[in-house]
């Protein structure tokens, strides 16, 4: 064996024992990310949806224009995005112990995870909805549909697809999102990367941390891909 070889065993054995000795927590880490990223995803894909039908119906082309109230929602849903993740995580602190009881922790994170992307839920949804062909609207309303079936049988199936794609989209997000919050206690693959990548400057287990959040999200956009195929 080559003297390179021999040096680069040396080299590699130090790392490989890390790993083997940190792997329950790098497990348990990822399992935190995945919790955080599912939940969070769940939560805002339902407050998201509230809103985005709140605009297609009050939206001045939409089903019961009202400009005064999409004005509003438009207004509200544009702030809340232009809220920094970091900033928003902190602002809304007394927020999160009021309905959690603790700031620190994965459920934590999931308060301002949800906040954080509702509001780009809406937006998504919004436009998905406002791609639907008006003459398919407008052939439901002249058969009599009212707003709810119009809704429900018309703008959600004809939209669906689209927004499973953009499901995608909004977890890949959280998972950064979700690794910002590790940052603060937040818990998950952030948290392990800092506590041992920076503050005890091992950064094979950052190394760890990244190869993981790829992989998850390539398994999450792989998912979201085949179901796109099933629903056109």
């Amino acid at each position: 064996m080559s003297e390179g070889m021999q040096a680069m065993i040396v080299w590699a054995t130090p790392l490989w024992e890390r790993l083997v000795e940190k792997w329950p927590e790098i497990l348990a880490a990822t399992w935190e990310t995945v919790y955080m990223v599912l939940v969070s995803t769940l939560f805002s894909m339902l407050l998201g949806f509230l809103l985005a039908i709140l605009m297609i119906v009050t939206n001045p082309i939409g089903l019961r224009p009202c400009r005064s109230v999409y004005q509003v929602v438009d207004f509200v849903v544009n702030l809340l995005r232009s809220f920094p993740f970091i900033i928003l995580l902190i602002a809304i602190i007394p927020f999160t112990r009021m309905l959690v009881g603790t700031t620190i922790g994965s459920a934590a994170a999931i308060v301002p995870l949800t906040v954080a992307a509702a509001p780009f839920v809406a937006r998504l949804i919004e436009t998905c909805f406002l791609e639907v062909d008006r003459g398919v609207i407008e052939a439901a309303r002249s058969f009599g549909a009212s707003d709810m079936q119009i809704i429900f049988r018309v703008l959600i199936p004809e939209a669906l697809p689209s927004i499973v794609l953009n499901v995608a989209v909004v977890a890949i997000t959280l998972l950064g999102y979700s690794a910002m919050a590790g940052t603060v206690g937040g818990g998950g693959l952030g948290d392990l990367a800092v506590k041992y990548g920076y503050n005890r400057f091992q950064p094979d287990i950052m190394v760890y941390s990244v190869i993981i959040l790829c992989v998850l999200v390539l398994v999450i956009q792989g998912i979201c891909n085949c179901l796109y195929k099933i629903l056109r």
